[in-house]
């Protein structure tokens, strides 16, 4: 017996918004979801372990934890006040110097892209015969890796010339389909590392000489971007790693 089709999007929003794996994270993996399958987000108790940039490394006191916690925290308000993620990294880089010029690049992985998960498909308004393609990317400032991504969007409801830039080049999404005025519908937001809120280490599980050591991914989110008549047109998952805090810790 099917559910009434009142309840059918109910249905699909918790598909996405269920608990989700960890990701894999080990030598031979990227820490993305492997295509064909519903986009996941890394478990907070699950991320692996990156040490700290050595040209950043930040002491491990409970004040520089606060001020880590703080950080993160701005940067999810940020990235839940604008519809482009994008837009809103740059802005973030060039506030707390983290390249030179503040310019975030896409370096897409396009072995890892594949057919989309039917979740994604109903959550886009996508039949079977509708064209859903799939994004792989790395942002990037400079020799900063700030998220990895994964974009499943709908080529027919984009220009032309968007498709053709998309499909040529790394460059961001949201800059390539800025001109469509869209807007952001955050399914989820969750913060993976609360440093502030863990005990300080000791002993062999320190950093070298003290410094924090900060884990892969710190922040996830997972997003709809629409026309601005509600029209869905890419599902996002998004995983902001530890380099969105390389840049001194604060005196």
């Amino acid at each position: 017996m099917f559910p009434p089709p009142a309840v059918l999007p109910l249905i699909v929003l918790a598909c996405l918004l269920a608990p989700a794996r960890a990701l894999e994270t080990g030598p031979s993996h990227t820490g993305m979801p492997q295509p064909g399958t519903l986009p996941e987000m890394p478990s907070p108790a699950m991320t692996s372990p990156a040490m700290p940039s050595p040209a950043t490394p930040w002491p491990d006191t409970p004040a520089t934890r606060r001020a880590a916690q703080d950080f993160i925290d701005d940067l999810n308000r940020a990235l839940l006040a604008q519809p482009s993620a994008t837009l809103t990294l740059e802005r973030w880089c060039g506030a707390h110097g983290i390249g030179d010029p503040a310019l975030v690049r896409a370096e897409r992985e396009r072995a890892g892209e594949g057919a989309p998960p039917q979740e994604v498909r109903d959550l886009l308004g996508a039949d079977a015969q509708t064209p859903v393609r799939h994004r792989r990317v790395r942002l990037t400032c400079g020799a900063i890796v700030l998220s990895e991504a994964d974009n499943y969007y709908r080529p027919d409801r984009l220009t032309a010339e968007m498709n053709a830039v998309l499909d040529a080049t790394d460059m961001p999404f949201g800059k390539v389909v800025r001109p469509l005025d869209f807007r952001r519908r955050t399914l989820e937001a969750r913060p993976l590392w609360r440093p502030a809120d863990e005990a300080q280490p000791s002993g062999a599980s320190a950093g070298p000489l003290g410094s924090l050591v900060m884990p892969r991914f710190v922040l996830a989110h997972r997003a709809v971007l629409t026309l601005p008549d509600g029209t869905p047109f890419s599902a996002l998952i998004e995983r902001y790693t530890s380099g969105v805090l390389a840049f001194p810790a604060p005196k």
